[in-house]
């Protein structure tokens, strides 16, 4: 059964599944890799959710704040042999509950154009494209999406 545990970017696992999932972003972004990492820092997270099957942690997903009343998704990320079920939208509603208990209005997010499975998860879980904000406008592999919750 998946047990979710609502964490910070201190918790060992979570640490380790970002490894995992930069590392994954590296074969993917190729050279744009560099551009992304640095909008991509765990230190101070504070919402952060890791997603467990038993002991092993097989997901994970964070939030920040972005603006006032909306949070931006960060660090989405399910290990493959446990994608295509229901990890990754159980860790993201997980996260959007939490911006909710804490009054937000909105999630805002941005995946990259190579990775069409994180565009379907976003579109099939109620997130829309909007343009892209703040490093990310102009970028071409970038694509914004955002859900009012």
């Amino acid at each position: 059964m998946l047990r979710l545990v609502r964490t910070t970017s201190e918790n060992a696992d979570f640490r380790a599944l970002v490894q995992l999932l930069d590392q994954d972003l590296a074969r993917r972004d190729g050279a744009e890799h560099a551009f992304y990492a640095q909008f991509n820092k765990i230190a101070k997270i504070n919402h952060a959710v890791v997603a467990y099957l038993g002991d092993e942690p097989v997901g994970c997903g964070a939030m920040k704040e972005f603006e006032a009343g909306q949070m931006e998704i960060k660090r989405m990320f399910v290990q493959p042999a446990h994608r295509g079920t229901g990890v990754a939208p159980a860790v993201l509603a997980e996260l959007e509950r939490w911006a909710r208990e804490q009054k937000y209005t909105a999630c805002v997010l941005e995946t990259g154009k190579k990775q069409p499975e994180a565009i379907r998860l976003y579109e099939k879980s109620g997130y829309e494209f909007t343009p892209n904000y703040g490093q990310y406008i102009g970028v071409e592999n970038s694509v914004c999406l955002r859900k009012a919750l």
